[in-house]
């Protein structure tokens, strides 16, 4: 994974990354930015350069990536990034960030899968902490608890033998499962008969190391 961009936004992407404890490599041109992640996580992977050129995302190594998180402060170097990175990686995700909402269609077109204004999502959240608080409460709970609670995904691998979710035989305890992607359809709260083959998708509510496990218990 790639994140490109250290500003407000980009923080807090860094961090979901750090607590899903992913390897990812962070690309900055900024040496001020660099040296405060540096300095918050001295683990991390970085890159002081332009994350709008071919040759950057060349190093930061594009070609192994599967995904890229455009974070740049200007709508207009988000759009170039996203151009630049689908034209090197076609089938690379690409999460872009929009201030303006006018250029939410215009990133999708330039290969963002997933375009984001936090205008509309801080507004949303704010119609929901008005509308629904002890959901917003429980959420924020969960993403702040010491032991911190994601949805997460995982992908039934490729020579999985196909069984009902019953049959996998996984600790329950350590996930809830919320729902299951077959066939281009979704399957929410699926029964315990329900059917699981290779390329469908779990969806679950863990902790990190519940995600871990539960790949691990798939993949053996």
């Amino acid at each position: 994974l790639i994140v490109c961009g250290y500003g407000r936004m980009g923080r807090v992407v860094v961090s979901e990354m750090v607590a899903a404890r992913v390897p990812f490599v962070v690309i900055d041109s900024n040496p001020q930015r660099v040296a405060m992640l540096c300095e918050r996580f001295p683990d991390v992977l970085t890159l002081e350069d332009d994350a709008t050129k071919e040759e950057t995302l060349r190093a930061a190594g594009i070609e192994r990536a599967r995904g890229l998180a455009a974070c740049l402060q200007d709508d207009a170097d988000n759009l170039l990034l996203s151009l630049t990175a689908y034209g090197l990686k076609r089938d690379l995700t690409i999460v872009a960030r929009a201030y303006d909402e006018e250029n939410l269609n215009k990133l999708t077109r330039a290969g963002a899968r997933v375009a984001i204004s936090p205008n509309v999502t801080g507004a949303i959240r704010m119609a929901s902490a008005l509308l629904r608080p002890s959901v917003v409460s429980f959420l924020d709970a969960m993403l702040r608890a010491d032991n911190a609670l994601r949805v997460e995904e995982v992908r039934i691998p490729d020579g999985y033998t196909a069984r009902t979710i019953a049959g996998l035989k996984l600790n329950r305890r350590d996930f809830i499962l919320l729902a299951v992607r077959a066939q281009g359809r979704w399957e929410f709260n699926p029964a315990e008969d329900f059917g699981i083959e290779p390329g469908n998708t779990l969806v679950v509510m863990t902790t990190p190391e519940g995600h871990k496990s539960l790949e691990r218990s798939l993949a053996a």
